[in-house]
């Protein structure tokens, strides 16, 4: 072990005697699970299933999404493996409770420190431990190592300021990234920045890629498309409360003539946001309902048919990102189907995905523009929509491919 790691295990352990204290008052105010303050000091709250384990880490809300398609890959590959999954914020835990599937187990991910490494370690015995982006836990990684796991580093990436503070530390650096079986850098800076600190990069996957395209029954589908007919199909997919209300006023003033189909991020807001169209005096209807043929707006509250609206939609509105405090939602779902993209301002959940996309010009924003008379250039430039639709897809087709074949790597590490 290099000076540097040894001072930072033993400054660790010198300060665990405080760490109950300090996440208490982090609990007091919002920022820690007060219910599962255990689980940051190691102690797990559920039993360490039989056979092979699968350790995933993703720290915050971004970074635990991109772990889904891992998740889903693992179950396929290797349904008698279990698969662990840890976070560290309060969000990423509730967002984590609605999208993991039944039988991954969730934890957050322990404090650095010698003993509740230690603890966590002993109790889940993992046979890979994944860690994403930049997670450079020593004492978890170190200890990890030691007890036979191995390590696997994906959508790997350093930040300026990770890069600048390991890059005075380059044995303690070296050290730590050799200690892994596979780095999987996120993109060529990554690469080298990781390579320049020592570690052996073998490829480039990121993570939040490599999901199949949404699925859509061909005959609903047809039939739907008949539905449609000529009018353009405006898109609100996976809308929030006090998003309707923006959208439905923007098509009210909108000069172009349109179908709106909003989709609810929770489908038990569909009522709500019935009586916000009719409000304003627009013809709704409901998902099924027989009045479908007549309304202005359709309120989608239905599970499971994105793929079917972002076939049909002439542009779609990724929500989640007109107001703040969402964070926005998956810009790469309409991508996929070559579904041109508008969305707000607040996307940080997917922001490195927002921006892939933006540098292909593969998407709108609504910024300071009234989104009716966004809707509304949009809509009438469908030269501007195919273009940015089809380099959205290409990109994305590109980068699916690549991370298909990362977490194919990742899959073969489980012994």
């Amino acid at each position: 072990m290099t000076l540097n790691l040894h001072l930072y295990r033993v400054v660790t352990g010198a300060l665990e005697a405080l760490v109950p204290a300090v996440l208490r008052a982090r609990a007091a105010r919002g920022k820690e699970d007060a219910a599962r303050l255990g689980e940051r000091l190691g102690r797990a709250s559920q039993a360490r299933p039989d056979g092979p384990l699968v350790w995933l880490h993703g720290a915050s809300v971004g970074e635990s999404l991109s772990i889904l398609p891992l998740v889903a890959r693992l179950r396929t590959q290797r349904p008698d493996a279990a698969v662990l999954v840890t976070s560290g914020t309060v969000a990423s835990a509730h967002l984590l409770a609605q999208r993991l599937p039944a039988g991954v187990i969730h934890q957050y991910l322990p404090v650095d420190t010698p003993r509740a490494a230690g603890r966590f370690l002993d109790h889940w015995r993992p046979d890979l431990a994944v860690f994403v982006e930049s997670e450079l836990w020593p004492n978890l990684l170190l200890q990890a190592k030691a007890s036979g796991a191995r390590l696997a580093l994906v959508s790997a990436k350093l930040s300026d300021r990770s890069f600048a503070r390991w890059r005075r530390r380059p044995v303690a650096a070296a050290r730590l990234l050799g200690g892994f079986d596979l780095i999987l850098a996120q993109d060529a800076r990554a690469a080298e920045r990781i390579a320049a600190l020592g570690g052996t990069v073998t490829g480039e996957a990121d993570l939040k890629f490599g999901a199949d395209p949404l699925p859509a029954d061909p005959a609903e589908l047809e039939r739907m498309r008949v539905w449609k007919g000529e009018r353009p199909l405006v898109l609100a997919a996976s809308t929030h409360p006090g998003e309707d209300e923006l959208i439905l006023d923007a098509v009210i003033g909108m000069d172009a003539k349109v179908w709106l189909v909003i989709v609810p991020r929770h489908p038990a807001r569909g009522p709500a946001i019935l009586d916000a169209a009719q409000t304003r005096g627009l013809r709704v209807c409901r998902r099924g309902d027989e009045a479908e043929d007549t309304a202005d707006v359709l309120v989608a509250d239905t599970l499971g048919e994105l793929g079917l609206w972002y076939r049909l939609a002439d542009l779609a509105l990724v929500a989640g990102s007109l107001v703040p405090g969402i964070g926005g939602h998956n810009p790469l779902e309409p991508a996929r189907l070559a579904c041109p993209i508008l969305a707000g301002p607040y996307v940080d959940n997917w922001l490195s995905a927002y921006r892939d996309l933006a540098a292909v010009d593969g998407l709108a924003r609504v910024k300071d523009d009234d989104l009716a008379v966004c809707l509304d250039d949009l809509l009438a430039d469908p030269q501007t929509r195919a273009g940015q639709a089809a380099r959205a897809k290409a990109l994305v087709d590109a980068r699916d491919a690549e991370a298909r074949a990362g977490l194919g790597r990742i899959v073969d590490l489980v012994p």
